[in-house]
């Protein structure tokens, strides 16, 4: 597909997207009231709404491999990250309502963090450095007994195509502080959507769901090297063209 082409295209979802996400912000203002559950529902159409146009306006579709190992129990879903298409699909998409730990800054974007401040989410100041953890762990128990899941990116900042970041151990400290299980998250997103990128191209996004890994006996490091493990190695099976042989 040539470049204007998919010029064209990525303009058109960038416009449908900004007028939707001021729509749907003031959809979320009048949700406010509601029971949490139904907010939350209400708020993560959008989204689905966003992963429809991209299907559609940019050719983007997925596919999602190992669901049944998803725990009906408390967890702590830990992903890789190369887009902001992940951002986008994994909220609606687990099995319970999703709480994203992320800088407190992004509450200030217009429309968007305005209603993401709706939500229970969990927003943290980096310059706190261990209060900031602290805040993460007070929040992440009480949002964990509400019945919520709760999202982080260990690499931290999106990551091209073919290449490992390094992996934070703060997902995995919670996991052992709250007792919760990890759920390793493994995709291909950045094919299609890179970082950085105003251009999207169509093609499959593969999203692979890890068995359960338990924090009985582990430390945070531990746990987190098998977090890493398992990403990386799966990795090597969805996009075994973007890893080197060997």
């Amino acid at each position: 597909m040539g470049h204007p082409i998919l010029f064209l295209r990525s303009l058109i979802f960038t416009i449908v997207m900004v007028v939707s996400t001021i729509f749907w912000s003031c959809i979320c203002f009048l949700a406010a009231p509601l029971p949490y559950r139904q907010r939350f529902f209400i708020t993560s159409r959008w989204n689905v709404f966003m992963i429809w146009c991209l299907k559609v306006i940019c050719g983007i579709r997925y596919e999602i491999r190992g669901q049944e190992n998803f725990p009906d129990a408390p967890a702590i879903v830990l992903s890789k990250h190369q887009s902001a298409w992940e951002t986008i699909f994994l909220l609606p998409n687990m099995p319970r309502p999703l709480v994203f730990v992320f800088k407190k800054e992004i509450l200030y974007i217009p429309f968007f963090g305005w209603a993401m401040a709706l939500l229970r989410m969990i927003p943290i100041d980096r310059k706190q450095g261990k209060h900031a953890f602290k805040h993460v762990v007070r929040h992440g128990k009480r949002r964990l007994e509400q019945g919520l899941w709760i999202i982080m990116f260990p690499e931290g900042t999106r990551i091209p195509v073919g290449q490992t970041g390094k992996y934070k151990s703060g997902g995995t400290r919670l996991a052992i502080e709250t007792n919760a299980v990890v759920v390793p998250i493994a995709h291909n997103s950045g094919e299609c959507w890179p970082k950085n990128s105003f251009i999207k191209r169509p093609g499959l996004v593969t999203v692979s769901i890890g068995k359960p890994i338990s924090p009985e006996g582990q430390t945070p490091d531990s746990m987190m090297q098998q977090v890493e493990t398992w990403i990386e190695s799966e990795m090597r099976v969805i996009s075994p063209h973007a890893y080197n042989a060997g």
